[in-house]
């Protein structure tokens, strides 16, 4: 055996063009436009900008003038419900509270408010999200069992409903619900369903066989390909949710209504005097409404511009201040 082994040419990859940071921070990532082998390369794969005759910037790498790095929707939606919910119902209830005189007493009141209202708000949470997750899967069954009984030109029909709008002709809308059909068929069914004789009768006539899992167990992403999600998806507008995401929903509101709550209290930790304390309170939490509306506007791409931001934070303001202001007007009227 030779005492030395032979090891492949090594050269290094050139950086990218028009990117002279991104070549610095971030290794090349090369594209694959042909393939050495019967298979073509993958379309998401292929991209012209490591080409001999491309020169320039790649459109990849150009940004708009407020292009920015949005958050999940829903994690956002469940904090606004949070936040605005903990900055308005404390504060009324420490505003009603405060004609008492007293800061200990609004002070008692407003963190047994504050525990209990965060708990109620976490579990409600978590009870919706359940609710869409139970409603998502039951559709889910029920379509699934349509699609295994109606027949090609059914299916044909619904899939250009959804595509037709869009811009897609009949018939390349017929040639994506016969992929989607071959891909339904291909994929094993849930153990226990009642449509698994009709599945394995049909799944012969799959012609995607990277889909078809082994040893008779279901793939990951089975549930995510094929006509019945197709149609839950972009023709119901629905989507599977996950159990970490029935929790992360409970903790986020909840979470966020307790530091909401938290806000308009303050004052009366340092402040004995209610009436007092009441004010900088309402100062305070005014505060932090604009604040609030300005972020709000900016993570959820809303804003455009200082007029965008500027009018998020007032009409937080507004929709919070008068929330709270009825509230303390009819305990007001209430004491007489």
């Amino acid at each position: 055996m030779s005492g030395h082994t032979t090891t492949a040419p090594a050269v290094p990859l050139p950086p990218r063009r028009g990117s002279d940071s991104l070549a610095i921070n971030k290794p090349p990532v090369w594209s694959i436009n042909h393939s050495a082998g019967p298979q073509p390369a993958p379309l998401p794969a292929k991209c012209d900008r490591h080409e001999p005759t491309r020169s320039g910037v790649c459109c990849k790498e150009l940004k708009g003038d407020d292009e920015r790095t949005l958050i999940d929707p829903d994690v956002v939606r469940d904090v606004v419900i949070g936040l605005s919910d903990g900055l308005t119902v404390p504060f009324a209830l420490t505003a009603g509270l405060s004609s008492l005189g007293e800061s200990k007493l609004v002070i008692l009141g407003g963190i047994a408010e504050l525990i209990a209202g965060a708990i109620s708000m976490g579990i409600g949470g978590f009870l919706a999200t359940q609710a869409e997750r139970d409603h998502y899967r039951y559709l889910r069954k029920v379509t699934s069992a349509r699609v295994l009984r109606s027949c090609d030109g059914e299916m044909e029909r619904e899939v250009h409903a959804v595509l037709g709008p869009v811009g897609v002709n009949e018939k390349v809308s017929r040639q994506v619900a016969s992929c989607l059909r071959d891909v339904e068929f291909s994929v094993p069914p849930d153990e226990g369903d009642s449509s698994s004789g009709a599945r394995a009768a049909r799944a012969s006539t799959a012609s995607d066989a990277t889909l078809t899992a082994e040893e008779g167990g279901e793939l990951r992403w089975a549930k995510d390909v094929g006509l019945t999600a197709f149609l839950l998806k972009f023709g119901e507008g629905l989507q599977d949710v996950s159990t970490a995401r029935m929790y992360a929903s409970a903790f986020t509101i909840g979470l966020g209504y307790l530091v909401g709550g938290l806000i308009p209290l303050m004052p009366y930790f340092f402040e004995p005097i209610a009436h007092i304390a009441l004010v900088y309170s309402c100062v305070l939490t005014g505060l932090v409404l604009l604040v609030f509306g300005a972020v709000k506007a900016r993570v959820t791409g809303a804003g455009a511009g200082a007029g965008g931001y500027i009018w998020g934070a007032f009409s937080t303001l507004l929709v919070g201040g008068a929330a709270a202001a009825a509230a303390y007007g009819i305990v007001a009227a209430l004491e007489g």
